[in-house]
């Protein structure tokens, strides 16, 4: 029994890709010595990765435009002022101690 294993399953999908031979050719060798398990494991992660760079720059450019928006600096504005008590407080706990 395996016990903190937490194993997780996630739907595939086959896709075709074209990539240039050399590419290829050197991502093959690269999983024969062992730098990655298989080409396929090596495309999926570099994918996830670029995905990943991509949702950064997504949300800057998200916040980006909020930071512009009066209405939502204006529901900023109140919700600081909504927690201001609040922060106050944790603020003098920690000061206190």
């Amino acid at each position: 029994m395996l016990i903190g294993v937490n194993i997780v399953v996630r739907a595939s999908k086959n896709y075709t890709f074209s990539l240039p031979i050399e590419l290829l050719e050197k991502l093959k060798s690269y999983t024969e010595v062992g730098y990655a398990p298989s080409v396929n494991a090596a495309v999926r992660e570099a994918i996830e990765e670029y995905v990943v760079q991509i949702d950064k720059k997504y949300l800057y450019v998200q916040m980006k435009n909020a930071s512009e928006d009066p209405l939502f600096l204006e529901d900023l504005d109140q919700v600081m002022a909504d927690f201001s008590y609040t922060d106050h407080e944790a603020t003098s706990e920690k000061i206190k101690k």
